[in-house]
């Protein structure tokens, strides 16, 4: 079954045709400046190669007509024609506590996607465009909405309940959510097999590092407690984002600054986290250029960086009661293995030493911790497009 996945911003559409049998991805691509001027649409083909065309863009309803005209093209398409498409599968990043699971998309769940737009108000609104306007152009092929949240919903009130009045919860949701669960959904699966752990008996620490980074805790399958909270601001310091905060220091700053809280949200989500305490960029790639050449505030970013991981793996070996295995996924977990050192090397009292030489190689599958180590360690990168492919695929087939 060929599976279109779409993962719609405000103004882009990255998507993959993904062929569920070999789970091998047919193309891939990213409409990009949609309704902006020099927007855009990079297509890769099976055999990786790339092409850019300029072109205009002015609304979502026109992106999904490329991405189709793409697919289809005679000389460099991945199909020949739109009946190879089985159905699509959008990617929706809050789904609130309606949808614990991925769901065929009919108008109540479009409209629930809606009612939880003022949980994202950046993201639900632009997947809630992608819908209807693949709908528009492919109005007979079943789609299916993958959501982010779904993962984190087995968590128990104990672990997502916040310490507010409770009528915040009953009367406007507020509550720890977590995002990236597509993420931590195949990663902690992956590792499962990778290592050759039951997933039904096991305990897994999922580490998705990237300018976005969050952790979970993940037992035997099912997720008891994950890093980010209501938004993706909470958690670990990450690359514009604050991560955890004394909430106090909004006020504290709109009194000696003389701004209002949606500017201090704003700063605390894009001019935070390892650029606002380096000052010099949320790369750490960038970092990394920078510590090594003596820049203080590089070395404490990284630093800082390192150590809220560090303290959520504790708090998280405690929430499992142990742990079999610790794996690190997204772009900074899958290729800086300087952090990734920084990280393991202080995780002796379970057990774990860090194979230096593996822990060299990045990009791809691999245990970093010793033969010997009590807790195996590994990198695992993600794949969410495929875990988005896979559902789409169980839920058409069920139809």
């Amino acid at each position: 079954m060929n599976v279109l996945v779409i993962n719609c911003g405000s103004s882009s559409l990255k998507f993959q045709l993904i062929d569920t049998r070999t789970e091998g991805i047919l193309a891939s691509g990213i409409c990009d400046r949609i309704g902006i001027d020099g927007s855009m649409l990079q297509y890769k083909n099976k055999n990786g190669v790339k092409s850019t065309k300029e072109m205009e863009i002015l609304n979502h309803s026109r992106a999904v007509e490329l991405v189709l005209e793409a697919l289809t093209d005679s000389a460099n398409g991945a199909i020949s024609s739109l009946e190879e498409i089985a159905a699509v599968g959008h990617r929706i990043v809050h789904g609130g506590e309606y949808f614990q699971n991925s769901v065929l998309i009919d108008e109540n769940v479009i409209k629930n996607i809606e009612d939880c737009a003022a949980l994202a108000p950046l993201h639900n609104p632009a997947h809630i465009m992608g819908i209807h306007a693949a709908l528009e152009c492919m109005p007979n092929k079943p789609m299916v909405a993958v959501f982010d949240t779904a993962f984190h919903q087995s968590m128990s009130p104990k672990a997502y309940m916040y310490g507010v009045p409770y009528e915040w919860y009953e009367k406007h949701k507020v509550r720890r959510y977590g995002f990236h669960g597509t993420s931590h959904k195949y990663v902690s699966q992956r590792t499962a097999e990778f290592l050759g752990l039951d997933i039904n008996h096991s305990k897994i620490i999922v580490c998705h590092l990237g300018n976005g980074s969050s952790i979970s805790a993940i037992k035997n399958g099912k997720c008891l407690d994950t890093s980010m909270g209501l938004t993706p601001l909470e958690g670990l310091i990450m690359g514009t984002r604050s991560g955890d905060l004394d909430p106090a220091i909004l006020d504290y700053i709109a009194d000696r600054e003389g701004l209002n809280t949606k500017a201090i949200v704003n700063i605390l989500n894009k001019k935070s986290g390892v650029l606002g305490i380096s000052g010099i960029s949320s790369d750490f790639r960038d970092l990394l250029d920078a510590d090594l050449k003596g820049h203080e505030r590089a070395k404490l970013a990284r630093a800082a960086f390192a150590y809220r991981v560090l303290k959520y793996v504790g708090s998280y070996c405690a929430v499992l009661i142990g742990v079999d295995a610790i794996s690190f996924c997204g772009g900074v977990g899958e290729n800086a293995k300087f952090i990734r050192g920084m990280i393991v090397e202080h995780l002796e009292f379970l057990g774990i030493k860090l194979d230096v030489e593996a822990n060299n190689i990045c990009g791809q599958e691999v245990v970093i911790s010793t033969p010997d180590s009590k807790v195996k360690v590994c990198v695992v990168p993600t794949n969410e497009e495929l875990v988005i492919a896979r559902d789409t695929a169980t839920i058409v087939l069920q139809l």
